[in-house]
């Protein structure tokens, strides 16, 4: 299931996570890289220590926690901390699948995360820069992703995807991971559609006698597939 999630971030913190990146120490990408993903991996990236990806980082997660579609739709346990990338001069990632686990290093124990979904935040609009489309394939074939500056695409990690040669201006963006309390994609879409139309149902028949029995199906399911 790919997900848009619109203006995660509002006019303010997209701004200033713009401001911040422009002068941001960018390194080489393949240093967070598996072996197979770093053959094909071209592009700059923020140390995971940096001082600034940690702030970003944790801007980046309180508005997530404010943000409904993305809660209903990913339904998350454990998110990786947000990483920073950009991709200039003809860079690009070619076709790879993510790491099943990631381990978080900032917590110690290291914290393994399993990577249900991928999600990638857009800081640059799609008209200042050429190329650098993400692509995502799944059983309904090949999906190119291009979103607005504070917009991010939610899917599943996985997907086989790639990003295109940027090759005009620069492409800047947040990627990360997240374990969901549901693993099974297909779980996680019924959930969601559910909680999509109950929303929906509530906003147009406020007292509707339906939403006790429908909200009640919906924890009900979430119970008996959630991993905790």
């Amino acid at each position: 299931m790919l997900v848009h999630v619109a203006d995660v971030l509002d006019a303010n913190e997209l701004a200033h996570c713009r401001e911040r990146l422009a002068h941001a120490e960018w390194k080489d990408g393949k240093r967070t890289a598996g072996y197979q993903s770093a053959q094909v991996k071209n592009n700059g990236q923020l140390a995971e220590n940096d001082p600034l990806a940690i702030e970003l980082g944790a801007l980046i997660l309180d508005a997530l926690s404010r943000n409904t579609t993305f809660f209903a739709a990913a339904l998350p346990h454990t998110i990786y901390p947000p990483l920073f990338n950009r991709y200039t001069g003809g860079e690009h990632f070619g076709m790879h699948i993510d790491n099943a686990i990631r381990y978080d290093r900032r917590q110690q124990p290291a914290l393994p995360v399993r990577t249900d979904l991928s999600a990638t935040l857009f800081f640059a609009e799609p008209d200042e820069y050429d190329g650098g489309e993400l692509v995502i394939e799944d059983t309904y074939g090949s999906h190119r992703v291009k979103l607005p500056a504070g917009h991010l695409i939610l899917y599943p990690g996985s997907s086989l995807h790639k990003v295109t040669p940027v090759t005009h201006g620069a492409r800047v963006a947040s990627f990360f991971w997240l374990q969901s309390l549901v693993r099974s994609d297909a779980q996680r879409r019924q959930l969601f559609e559910l909680d999509v139309a109950i929303q929906s149902l509530t906003a147009r028949v406020p007292d509707a006698p339906e939403l006790v029995s429908l909200t009640g199906v919906y924890h009900n399911l979430l119970r008996a597939w959630s991993d905790v």
